[in-house]
């Protein structure tokens, strides 16, 4: 039967981490032979090679690989328990460890998540943004409590997770003084042929925002894609083209970025779930966060017209 090594473990980890012998014996203290005996120690108790050479490189296998990701948990995690120790007002904190998509809106993500700031019992956040595989990935080996995003999990994942509906809200146009005037026309008119910022093809509401320009006739020149939702409001704020955002940042982004709004789409709905490992949520930072979704930002969802689409209308 297999056995494990700690010391050993630590040391592939370090290997793995700096990408050579030599950088991870350096930053150890050690020499590359004690290093490179202890690598082989392991392989041995584990039979399974952990690297191959690439010409003098050292790559990972694929047993290294998978292996990797769970060392990096087991330190990670032991790291935190220093830090506990080593910091007694941590002692009492609570982690708690969101991931954010890049897609949402950070304006939402502040007003979701700063509720869980304000409990009674200090929370100790860590907050990491990200493409939405990865952030899952650390959510499946509990590197992370709960992720935000603006989709459910793919169920092309083979990953244990709960999507739990935080809120929905229908899109709003904006655009700053300057392109308005240039396109001053009625909404949604006014976009076709117009200069638009798109959000990227990995956000949830890029195909249904194309759709909706293809029912309506309507093509504008879209200059630009963004899967950061904060970097297209910049470019919209420096005037290079009409944006949609959630109509439930409005007065956000309308005050942070200096644009109005011309107009709301109905039909396309912008949603945001919080996804767990858990079916239930009960940890109070969370439901802080849920109370927050379901009073604070987005309220109860519109009602739907007997289609199941909502239209569009020109902002008053």
């Amino acid at each position: 039967m297999a056995s494990l090594n700690y010391k050993h473990l630590r040391y592939f980890w370090a290997v793995a981490k700096a990408g050579s012998i030599v950088r991870a014996a350096e930053s150890l203290h050690l020499t590359p032979h004690a290093i490179s005996s202890q690598i082989t120690a392991l392989e041995a108790s584990l039979g399974a090679k952990l690297f191959e050479r690439e010409g003098r490189r050292l790559i990972l296998s694929v047993t290294g690989k998978r292996i990797l990701a769970h060392a990096e948990t087991i330190f990670s995690l032991g790291d935190e328990i220093l830090d506990i120790v080593g910091d007694p007002a941590a002692r009492d904190m609570q982690p708690l460890r969101i991931g954010i998509s890049d897609s949402v809106p950070k304006a939402v993500a502040y007003r979701l998540v700063s509720p869980a700031l304000r409990l009674d019992d200090p929370v100790k956040l860590t907050c990491r943004e990200g493409r939405l595989d990865a952030l899952l990935a650390d959510l499946a080996i509990h590197r992370l409590d709960l992720v935000i995003a603006d989709r459910p999990m793919p169920a092309r994942l083979s990953v244990r997770g709960f999507n739990h509906l935080l809120g929905e809200s229908a899109l709003s146009v904006m655009a700053s003084t300057a392109v308005r005037q240039a396109h001053s026309g009625p909404f949604p008119g006014c976009l076709d042929h117009a200069p638009f910022l798109m959000p990227g093809e990995d956000t949830a509401i890029h195909a249904p925002l194309s759709e909706w320009f293809d029912r309506h006739g309507i093509r504008p020149r879209v200059i630009a894609e963004f899967d950061d939702s904060a970097l297209l409001k910049a470019f919209g704020q420096a005037g290079a083209g009409f944006f949609a955002a959630p109509s439930a940042t409005n007065d956000y982004v309308c005050r942070q970025y200096g644009v109005e709004v011309v107009g709301q789409i109905d039909e396309v709905i912008e949603q945001l779930y919080a996804i767990t490992t858990e079916g239930k949520l009960t940890r109070p930072e969370i439901l802080a966060i849920q109370q927050a979704a379901r009073q604070e930002i987005f309220g109860p969802p519109a009602p739907r017209s007997k289609t199941g689409r909502r239209g569009s209308h020109v902002a008053g």
